[in-house]
Formats: C-alpha cells, structure tokens, sequence
C-alpha cells in the first residue's frame, strides 16, 4: 500500500479537473497550485481514466475495500468448512 497523499481528494480532484477543462498545460497550473508537475499530472491521468470509466467506476479506496473484503470472505468460507469437518469429526467420535 502506498503513503497517504498529503492533499486532500477534493483538491487532487480540482486540480486535475483545472487542468482538463481549461486545455492549461500541466506545468502552468501546478506551478500556480504549489504542486509538483508530475504529481499533477498523475492526477490529471487519474481523472482521464475516471471519466472514461464513467459515474459508475469504482474509486481507488472502493477498489481497496473491495479487495479486502474479497480476502476476509474468502478467510471466512475457509474456517466455515474447517469448522464443517470439525462438527462431522465429533459427531462421529461422540456416536462410538
């Protein structure tokens, strides 16, 4: 996982949008902004893939959850079988 960015979501957002609706170039808009070209511009490639994929694309935190959430699901069927075996195991040992 990477650092936390020290920008807020709105401003990187802003100033991307800034960048793609006034045809500024990068350079000109981050030097206005304080913000280091490249990392605006890694913002502004940010907001072109968002705005291809559309509303309903999922954002980079969803994407995160999403993915974390696979992995406890997944740790979470296999304890549920583990406990099934368990169950089957001592019902046996209990029916002798």
């Amino acid at each position: 996982m990477g650092r936390r960015s020290k920008y807020p979501e709105e401003f990187r957002q802003r100033a991307a949008q800034l960048v793609l609706d006034s045809r500024r170039s990068v350079r000109d808009v981050a030097g206005e902004l304080g913000v280091n070209h490249e990392t605006l511009r890694n913002w502004v490639a940010a907001e072109r893939r968002q705005r291809a994929e559309g509303p309903a694309a999922l954002t980079a935190d969803e994407r995160f959850e999403l993915a974390r959430l696979r992995r406890k699901v997944a740790e979470l069927e296999l304890e549920r079988e583990i406990l099934k075996k368990a169950a089957v195991f001592f019902a046996r040992e209990t029916g002798r």
